[in-house]
């Protein structure tokens, strides 16, 4: 059975007194204590360093008739009890620094006492699950009742049953989807959307997530993320175990997910706990699950299902209460028509489906992101690192256009911005090192090394470039990068109007290139010159 502790604040009207008298009153803190019914094993009475005698004298009362009862007396620096600002704050950072064992403890939180301030604020923090309990409220003796001591009743919050209430903490969703993003302010509406309403089921669901998406793009990172929002709400006290599929192969495989007995074959020589052991009461992500065999995706199903699994050649059933965030590539669908994936496997992790969009799906999340790795790599290296104008705006104009296929999607954004981090001479990235480091993630991606975005820079000044249409100028980017690869004017004519040539009763490639670039002041001796 789990342990009882109270949370709550001194009355400093209602539990005051130094008479013998004070036994003959209703006292709320010291009457939950008296009941033969009820054992609370622990107290923490918060209270002001004003009521330094109050607290004193309450834990000598307590101990007097419940000497089982440890009470913990916390002084609280609040100057003003009805000031929002400062109550809420106290509370949050006691809530932060008090170690919870919600395996082994049952919290009350006691919300009779008190300013009507901080009644409010301990519902907040306990709605929010900050303070992981429920709400107690104490009543005095009442003749009609004919209960001497009082009573006290349980309040456990669920406001999903209330919509107009819960809109009271558009502050706390909004800095739990600030956590999932890491404090990078996205600007692609439907990426933000999504991340909204993973908010919302991590906090609200333990049912299995599933994460699809290219590799590179966030997977893992968002799954760490759920992790870290639930374990801030108390909502796992395990660890987070990680675990690619695609590594898993043959025997091996079953025996690191689900453990082995030992003997189980050959080199088995100790038990082994396994993976999904491992995940107690925490969260499991297996990326590329697509990977799996047909007999680790039967006994994960039933893991997933009855939170039981039999080791490799045990008898004995195992058990583990995690909660499962899946991930792949694949399209796990047709994997199922195809006879690779498990049908029933893929309903059960099939209920909360998210597609990550690839970075080059979200261009304008680039810039956020690069300032995110930044910071980061100030944090490591110890060295601010930032590019001069000139520079961020010719890596912006490669990193958005279409040049930038980012095939390994933020890995390839996160090691570009190492590089550069590295090689910048006293923390500057210049023009000349970002040139480089367009050539070298060309060259990863097999594509010829063209300075489109350097010739745009050259080929117009900033107020044309500012006037240009979105269209437009990805126009002119792709014209600028044929001209580059060709040798002339008519061979570039020829590069870009191949296929309508046959359709047009005039073939002057070169005229009608010509006049293009004309539109934006531009010729070709100019073009080749850059």
């Amino acid at each position: 059975m789990k342990k009882k502790v109270v949370i709550g604040f001194i009355g400093t009207q209602l539990d005051s007194g130094i008479a013998a008298s004070r036994w003959e009153r209703w006292r709320p803190t010291v009457s939950l204590v008296l009941r033969e019914n009820l054992v609370i094993d622990k107290m923490m009475l918060l209270y002001d360093r004003n009521y330094q005698a109050l607290a004193d004298l309450l834990k000598q009362d307590i101990a007097t008739v419940s000497p089982e009862t440890e009470v913990t007396p916390v002084e609280m620096s609040i100057a003003n009890p009805w000031d929002f600002g400062q109550v809420y704050a106290a509370l949050f950072d006691l809530a932060e620094q008090y170690p919870f064992d919600i395996e082994h403890e049952e919290y009350w939180i006691h919300i009779t006492t008190g300013t009507h301030v901080v009644q409010i604020c301990l519902f907040l923090m306990v709605e929010a699950r900050y303070f992981p309990g429920v709400l107690l409220q104490t009543s005095p003796p009442s003749k009609k009742r004919g209960d001497a001591l009082g009573s006290y009743t349980l309040i456990d919050l669920d406001l999903s049953h209330y919509d107009a209430i819960a809109q009271r903490y558009a502050r706390a969703e909004a800095d739990a989807i600030t956590l999932l993003k890491s404090g990078i302010e996205t600007l692609n509406p439907a990426f933000n959307k999504m991340i909204g309403e993973i908010e919302q089921v991590a906090v609200r669901s333990k049912a299995p997530l599933l994460f699809m998406g290219q590799t590179g793009a966030g997977k893992s990172f968002l799954a760490k993320r759920v992790y870290e929002l639930k374990k801030a709400r108390h909502q796992v006290s395990g660890p987070f175990v990680e675990v690619n599929c695609a590594t898993l192969r043959g025997d091996g495989a079953a025996s690191a997910l689900f453990g082995h007995v030992k003997g189980a074959f050959t080199g088995a020589q100790h038990d082994r706990a396994g993976l999904l052991r491992s995940a107690n009461k925490g969260l499991l992500f297996l990326d590329e699950i697509g990977e799996l065999g047909a007999d680790e995706q039967a006994m994960l199903l039933k893991a997933v299902e009855e939170k039981q699994f039999y080791p490799v050649g045990g008898d004995k059933l195992a058990t583990s209460d995690f909660q499962l965030i899946a991930g792949t590539h694949r399209n796990l669908r047709q994997d199922v028509q195809a006879g690779r994936f498990r049908e029933d496997l893929f309903a059960r992790i099939n209920l909360w489906t998210y597609n990550l969009p690839s970075l080059a799906q979200r261009p304008e999340d680039i810039e956020p992101n690069i300032d995110y790795l930044l910071t980061q790599q100030f944090a490591e290296l110890g060295q601010k690192v930032s590019f001069n104008k000139e520079a961020r705006r010719k890596y912006l104009d490669f990193a958005t256009s279409p040049s930038a296929t980012w095939q390994g999607n933020f890995r390839d954004l996160s090691a570009s911005i190492l590089r550069l981090s590295t090689l910048a001479q006293g923390g500057r990235i210049t023009e000349e090192l970002v040139e480089q480091e367009i050539g070298r993630l060309s060259i990863f991606w097999g594509q010829p090394q063209v300075k489109t975005q350097g010739n745009m820079t050259q080929a117009l000044d900033s107020e044309q470039l500012a006037g240009l249409d979105l269209f437009d100028r990805l126009q002119l980017e792709a014209v600028l990068a044929a001209c580059q690869d060709c040798h002339s004017l008519s061979e570039a004519g020829r590069k870009l109007f191949a296929a309508s040539r046959a359709r047009r009763g005039s073939s002057n490639d070169s005229d009608r290139l010509r006049k293009y670039l004309a539109k934006f002041g531009l010729d070709w001796a100019k073009v080749k010159g850059m």
